[in-house]
């Protein structure tokens, strides 16, 4: 196969690792109290949402035996 002859230098690679910048980033801008606010109010509507959900939907999922009792009016009693 085709082989490269000349050296290639990998040395700026080994080197990468030892390598930092003397740029700083710039500073993280602080959320302001509307958009806490807003996250919070976000937060705690999935939270009621997943947690209204588990209730109303529980009673639905479970496998009641009370419900599986014949129902009878008071026409066909026979009094």
């Amino acid at each position: 196969m085709f082989r490269r002859r000349e050296p290639v230098p990998f040395a700026f690679i080994a080197e990468a690792d030892k390598f930092r910048s003397n740029v700083t980033p710039p500073a993280r801008e602080r959320p302001s109290a509307g958009q806490l606010a807003g996250r919070w109010l976000v937060g705690l509507t999935v939270v009621a949402g997943i947690a209204g959900s588990l209730l109303f939907g529980m009673p639905a999922l479970s496998a009641d035996q009370s419900t599986q009792h014949v129902q009878q009016s008071e026409a066909s009693d026979g009094r």
